[in-house]
């Protein structure tokens, strides 16, 4: 399983659910997450694609704690079954 096949099933899994999955690029600011989730009722995340086993780089990892320092929820998903556990801990029903 590649990186781009989870990212695309995630894209697909969010669009089931009525939301969108937008590529969040960010000039000058590396190390953002992949992907911004936006589900319905205002339900928002960041979720960092990896490849099966990999894990994000120690610029991401700071990203990803000011994001949550922000208070916003950031994921790593690095498999087609944590899609599933992402959707379903943002509220949505993951299909």
């Amino acid at each position: 399983m590649t990186e781009k096949i989870i990212e695309q099933k995630l894209v697909k899994a969010v669009k089931e659910l009525g939301g969108i999955a937008p590529k969040f690029v960010s000039p000058g600011f590396d190390g953002m997450p992949d992907r911004l989730i936006l589900l319905p009722g205002c339900r928002i995340a960041f979720v960092e694609v990896k490849a099966p086993g990999k894990k994000p780089r120690p610029l991401q990892l700071a990203r990803h704690k000011l994001l949550q320092g922000l208070g916003f929820k950031v994921y790593v998903l690095d498999s087609v079954a944590g899609i599933e556990k992402i959707l379903s801990d943002m509220g949505g029903d993951a299909k």
